[in-house]
């Protein structure tokens, strides 16, 4: 009975060409501070090129391997849709809450228990998302390239501007939703890298409660080329939203 009253969370991991992080990454959740909910790991792979399936098959055979799923898509159907999928994944299966990590080990799983706790709390958040810039001084520590780390700092100042918000990150892929304030909202979001900033687009705009907690990061030596291409799309989705109300 007391199984049966646990809320359900689902923490689901995003990942691209990644699986050989993939491990250390599982490693660091902190499975025994979230004992006290029906938690269930869901690992999402679009259709990476790496020897994938040799390189995830430890997985099943870890300690906790009874509470890991493995989803590997057929075909590359980007970060957005990616998510959708995990998240449909979520609704489906009646989870109460949903957190995303990514597979590249960016963001540390540590921070899972606060942000849970915050979202069962007496606050009632609506959605948890780490800020890399809370503390400027750590970002930079954990590798985050300059232009990165200004560019965070021009555009969530210029997200700010817009709708009357304080946030100190508005680029983090480090979420926790409470999954009925997002059921209406996640289909609508971009398939490609912006779905982050449409959801947080709409959770504004819906008045919804976003908690920002700090946390620590650590980039590899890994370098994308959409981060020019981005910044042009944040630009546009931004002000777009803000006069006609649309994705």
């Amino acid at each position: 009975k007391l199984f049966l009253m646990k809320k359900k969370l689902l923490i689901f991991v995003v990942t691209y060409k990644a699986s050989f992080r993939i491990f250390n990454l599982i490693k660091k959740i902190p499975f025994k501070k979230l004992s006290k909910f029906n938690y269930q790991i869901y690992i999402s792979d679009d259709n990476s090129d790496d020897n994938i399936s040799l390189k995830y098959i430890k997985l099943t055979k870890y300690k906790f391997g009874s509470k890991i799923k493995l989803n590997f898509n057929k075909n590359n159907i980007g970060y957005g849709a990616n998510i959708k999928k995990c998240i449909k994944y979520a609704l489906k299966n009646k989870y109460d809450y949903a957190a995303m990590l990514h597979g590249d080990n960016q963001y540390d799983p540590k921070y899972l228990s606060n942000m849970i706790n915050l979202m069962t709390g007496k606050d009632k958040y609506d959605a948890v998302v780490g800020s890399r810039l809370m503390n400027k001084k750590s970002a930079l520590k954990g590798n985050m390239p300059l232009y990165k780390y200004l560019g965070n700092i021009f555009l969530s100042t210029y997200f700010n501007f817009f709708f009357n918000t304080k946030f100190t990150d508005c680029h983090t892929g480090y979420w926790m939703y409470r999954c009925s304030k997002i059921k209406s909202l996640y289909s609508k979001c971009d398939n490609k890298f912006c779905f982050d900033l449409d959801l947080r687009l709409q959770l504004v705009e819906k008045k919804k409660k976003i908690k920002e907690i700090a946390i620590r990061t650590f980039y590899g030596s890994e370098r994308s080329s959409i981060h020019f291409i981005y910044a042009i799309r944040f630009f546009y989705k931004v002000i777009k939203f803000k006069l006609f109300k649309k994705i």
